[in-house]
């Protein structure tokens, strides 16, 4: 940014992905002064472009976030590309927001849409596929892997559900089991049912050529060709720093990773605090943490509004008769 920063804020977006654009937005068409706080890490970077986003399907992500921070400055919304470090403060005395850069700004309220990380197992030649041909989900880039020959990574329980998944989209479906999970009979007779081939063994490497999957090695030195690859990450959403307001993220119930709680809206057990996108729906694409971004936005207007009327009444009660 080139003008200077105020100094306080109605709202600062921490996060300046779908969720905190879509956020922004709300809240600047509601005539709120808002700052937007981008670290610039966006998860789907790899990705070569946005899925079952109607009306974007397969815009590159960079382009999505450029047209979303047109639309959010577009109401007044001021942009900062930082890193938050810490936050401190409370909803009564106001929120302190401290960054890389050595900004320090304050805001009445916070909406967190940071996202979050995909750990991704540790195999030999696997993470550098990612966001190229192999992915997770198989409604946000199954369709562009459809009748390949792929193969699902066993991290756990989670991967005989992701094998099911796929199967939907090829006929030629390896579940990899790689010691990390045992099917039950059931599932194991529902796999084979469905043409899912289940192969034993470790797997040792993850092999491309010239910048294309080509296989997996197993450790017994076998190869099978694969042209994709799925596997389930560790979800954990990243916002370490709300743990100077006393937020730490919590185990998921699914068992998939590292979330932030919150109710339908985005609020958070910390008054003053709200959350939207991956940092809270570890499974939400990006149509729905846009669609969650701006719930919380118009939910911490209505919060505003009835902190403001409040202190009107407030203000005016002594000089009644």
């Amino acid at each position: 940014m080139t003008e200077q920063l105020q100094t306080k804020y109605d709202a600062i977006v921490i996060g300046g992905g779908s969720a905190g654009l879509s956020g922004a937005v709300m809240l600047g068409r509601s005539r709120r002064s808002v700052l937007v706080i981008d670290g610039g890490q966006p998860r789907n970077a790899p990705a070569e472009g946005v899925h079952g986003f109607l009306t974007r399907d397969g815009l590159p992500p960079a382009e999505l976030v450029a047209i979303g921070r047109d639309e959010a400055t577009r109401y007044g919304a001021r942009i900062l590309d930082d890193e938050v470090i810490t936050v401190d403060g409370d909803v009564d005395t106001g929120f302190v927001v401290h960054t890389a850069g050595g900004a320090r700004v304050e805001a009445r309220r916070l909406l967190v849409t940071t996202g979050l990380v995909d750990e991704l197992p540790d195999i030999p030649g696997l993470a550098e596929r990612w966001g190229k041909d192999l992915l997770h989900c198989p409604y946000c880039h199954g369709w562009e892997v459809r009748d390949q020959a792929i193969g699902v990574v066993g991290v756990g329980a989670m991967s005989v559900h992701q094998a099911m998944m796929f199967r939907q989209l090829s006929d030629d479906i390896v579940l990899f089991l790689n010691d990390a999970l045992t099917p039950t009979d059931d599932e194991r007779a529902q796999l084979l049912a469905r043409g899912v081939r289940i192969v034993e063994g470790v797997i040792a490497q993850v092999q491309s050529t010239d910048d294309v999957l080509t296989g997996v090695r197993l450790a017994d030195g076998t190869v099978v060709e694969r042209a994709a690859l799925t596997v389930m990450p560790r979800f954990v959403a990243r916002a370490g720093f709300l743990e100077g307001l006393g937020l730490v993220a919590d185990q998921h119930p699914m068992g998939v990773g590292e979330y932030f709680p919150a109710d339908e809206n985005g609020k958070t057990s910390i008054p003053g605090v709200w959350v939207a996108g991956n940092v809270t729906n570890l499974m939400a694409q990006v149509v729905a943490a846009a669609a969650a971004g701006g719930m919380a936005g118009a939910q911490i207007n209505a919060d505003l509004i009835g902190e403001e009327a409040r202190t009107a009444v407030a203000e005016v009660a002594p000089s009644r008769p």
